[in-house]
């Protein structure tokens, strides 16, 4: 019922906007720019370009909210933009993407609190040794992700991380409901020889 009402206020808002009401846009960016900003944060790995990326795909959705069918939900088509923009840019930046995860590796602590600090999600435990190795494994996790192919890393952000089933999933990579199932199991599949090698 809940996801219903949520659908239904988006359809209203995107009515508005359609109708150059600028509040309306504000209320849908507003909703929605944190969850965009941390599956585009998850995927590339580096503040400034995803909050750029973030600021990209908003535009991209001002410009095209006319074009929009409701055919999926608003959420659905504004991750898909997003993830759509910030696939290109990785594939443009392949190169710089590299040498500034070999930099990460190196000791980047700052920027690696504030990975691992998106990536844990419950950080409630009383138990200082539970909580190091809990940061241990996650940091090892992060690693581990940011070495998957974008493709396979989209699909365990979505899935995992996300929590967006396989439909929604299909929806935002345009790809077939099998292709996410496939991919998803080949990603994790390489997620977890990854992680054995870090734990070796």
């Amino acid at each position: 019922m809940e996801a219903a009402n949520i659908k239904l206020d988006d359809i209203a808002l995107v009515e508005r906007c359609r109708q150059g009401d600028f509040d309306a846009m504000e209320r849908l960016i507003i909703k929605y720019q944190d969850r965009i900003y941390n599956v585009i944060l998850k995927i590339c790995a580096n503040t400034d370009d995803a909050a750029e990326l973030t600021q990209e795909t908003f535009v991209k959705v001002m410009e095209n909210i006319g074009k929009f069918q409701g055919r999926s939900s608003f959420y659905t088509w504004a991750f898909r933009i997003a993830v759509n923009l910030t696939l290109n840019f990785r594939r443009r930046n392949i190169k710089l993407a590299v040498r500034s995860l070999e930099a990460q590796g190196k000791d980047d602590s700052g920027n690696k609190r504030q990975l691992l600090k998106d990536f844990l999600r419950d950080d409630s435990a009383s138990d200082p040794a539970g909580l190091a190795q809990r940061k241990e494994l996650s940091e090892i996790a992060v690693k581990a992700l940011m070495r998957l192919d974008d493709a396979q890393r989209t699909v365990v952000v979505l899935r995992d991380i996300e929590g967006m089933n396989y439909a929604q999933i299909a929806g935002v990579l345009n790809i077939q409901l099998g292709t996410v199932r496939s991919r998803l199991s080949r990603a994790r599949s390489n997620l977890r020889d990854i992680m054995e090698a870090f734990l070796r």
